[in-house]
C-alpha cells in the first residue's frame, strides 16, 4: 500500500492530467453528466480510473516544470480531449434522438416537447422514447465498458494533449464527416415511418379534396399516431440491429482517429 502510494506521489503531476481528462469526459457523455449523478461520485470514480491508467499514460515522460504555466496548459488541452471524446458519446446518441424528432412532427407530437434528462435538452416524445432505447441498448452491449476500460486506456496509449495541438486536421475532418453521418443515420432508421407517413399526408390531401366535408384534423392524427405506433412495434427489432451496429462503427472509427492523431501505424 505505501509503495503504490509512493508512486502515486512521485507521478501526482500526471495523475492530474489523466484525471481531468477523465472527469471532463464524464461531464459530457450521456447518463453520466445528469445531474441526477453526484458530483461527488464523478470525481472518485474519475480519480480512481485515473490510477489505474496512470502506469500507461505519459509513459515517456516531458520536459515540462510541474505546475507551471506550460503545465496550466496542459491541463487545459486534456480537459478538451475529455470534452471531444464526450462529445463523440453524445453525437452518438443524438442520432436515435433525432430519428424520433423526424418522425415525431409527421404523426402530430411536435407538439409534445418536454425536458429530456437524457439528452438534457427538450425533445419530442419519441425522442426520448428512441434515446432511451439507445441507452439501454448502449448498456446491453457493455458500452460504458468499452469506453471506460478498453477506449480510456487505449486514448492514452494512443496520444496526448500534444498530439491534439499537432494533428488538428484529423479531428476537424472526423466532426464534420460525424456531423453528416448522424443526420443520415437518423434519416436511415426514422425512414420507414417518416415515408410512410408521408403516403398517408398524401393519400388525406387527395381524400380531402374527394370529400371537402370531411374534418380531416379530427380523422387525421389518430390515423397517424395509430400507424406510428404499429410501425414502431413491427420494426423496432430491426431497429435495435441498426442501432448496435451504429454504435460499433462509431466506436471504430473513432479509434481510428485517435490512431491516426497519436501517429500510430
Amino acid at each position: 500500500m505505501a509503495s503504490e502510494f509512493d508512486f502515486l506521489l512521485v507521478r501526482a503531476p500526471f495523475f492530474f492530467l489523466v484525471a481531468v481528462r477523465i472527469f471532463a469526459m464524464m461531464l459530457t457523455t450521456p447518463l453520466l453528466s445528469i445531474q441526477s449523478v453526484p458530483r461527488v461520485a464523478k470525481i472518485a470514480l474519475a480519480a480512481l480510473i485515473a490510477f489505474l491508467v496512470l502506469p500507461r499514460a505519459y509513459s515517456s515522460g516531458w520536459d515540462v516544470e510541474p505546475f507551471s504555466l506550460e503545465y496550466a496548459l496542459l491541463v487545459i488541452g486534456e480537459g478538451l480531449i475529455g470534452v471531444i471524446s464526450g462529445f463523440f458519446v453524445s453525437m452518438l446518441f443524438a442520432t436515435f434522438s433525432s430519428a424520433g424528432q423526424f418522425f415525431s412532427y409527421q404523426m402530430g407530437f411536435g407538439a409534445s416537447e418536454v425536458y429530456d434528462a437524457l439528452a438534457q435538452i427538450e425533445n419530442p416524445l419519441l425522442g426520448q422514447y428512441l434515446n432511451l432505447i439507445a441507452m439501454l441498448v448502449f448498456l446491453q452491449i457493455n458500452g460504458f465498458q468499452t469506453l471506460f476500460l478498453g477506449g480510456i486506456l487505449r486514448s492514452f496509449e494512443a496520444f496526448n494533449c500534444f498530439a491534439l495541438v499537432t494533428h488538428q486536421g484529423p479531428f476537424i475532418s472526423f466532426f464534420l464527416t460525424g456531423l453528416s453521418t448522424l443526420f443520415l443515420n437518423a434519416m436511415i432508421i426514422s425512414f420507414p415511418i417518416t415515408g410512410t407517413l408521408f403516403l398517408i399526408h398524401v393519400a388525406m390531401g387527395l381524400l380531402s379534396k374527394a370529400a371537402p366535408q370531411m374534418n380531416l384534423l379530427s380523422e387525421g392524427f389518430p390515423i397517424t399516431i395509430l400507424v406510428t405506433f404499429f410501425l414502431l412495434t413491427v420494426t423496432l427489432p430491426l431497429m435495435m440491429n441498426l442501432f448496435i451496429q451504429i454504435m460499433e462503427n462509431g466506436f471504430i472509427a473513432f479509434e481510428g482517429l485517435l490512431t491516426a492523431a497519436g501517429g500510430i501505424k
